[in-house]
């Protein structure tokens, strides 16, 4: 079980871009395989292997499913780690980016149409850099691209997620 990638678990290629569809549909199986309600008769060793193959499921599924887990991992085992806990460096004009959008999203409180604007900024930067994970990743093979690429989706996603809870 150890030995199985997430990608492996659900049949897919290592790849960045996935069939989000057939990855929900292979969860579904997988998880009716393991549901606790197939196994609540059986030994106690038994139950536990499906509460592992069970969580296994659920830990590779939300890794699929999510682009910056997803990357992150593809990296990860290609030999280029993110290191997002001990290396925060970014391009200044990311970070020039970001303050005017932080500035932005204060200077919009209780103003829907501005808060809306600063996020469709986000929203439309996160989707160009979705594509060149996807190009970095699945075409070029340029790692350190796809590393410094994913660290970036990290912060907008980030920003997103504030900038939702305003």
């Amino acid at each position: 079980m150890a030995q199985m990638s997430p990608f492996q678990l659900f049949g897919l290629n290592p790849a960045f871009t996935i069939d989000l569809e057939g990855l929900e549909a292979a969860y579904q199986v997988g998880m009716m395989k393991v549901h606790p309600d197939r196994f609540a008769g059986r030994p106690a060793a038994e139950r536990r292997v499906a509460e592992q193959w069970s969580t296994r499921i659920n830990e590779s599924y939300q890794l699929l499913k999510s682009p910056v887990k997803r990357a992150a991992w593809l990296c990860e085992a290609a030999g280029h780690p993110l290191e997002a806990e001990t290396n925060t460096s970014m391009p200044m004009d990311f970070l020039m980016t970001q303050i005017a959008w932080r500035e932005a999203l204060e200077a919009a409180q209780g103003d829907k149409e501005a808060l809306e604007a600063v996020r469709c900024e986000a929203l439309d930067l996160r989707e160009e850099v979705l594509k060149a994970i996807t190009q970095a990743i699945d075409v070029d093979g340029a790692w350190q691209q796809a590393v410094d690429l994913t660290r970036k989706l990290m912060f907008i996603d980030r920003f997103l997620e504030e900038a939702v809870s305003e």
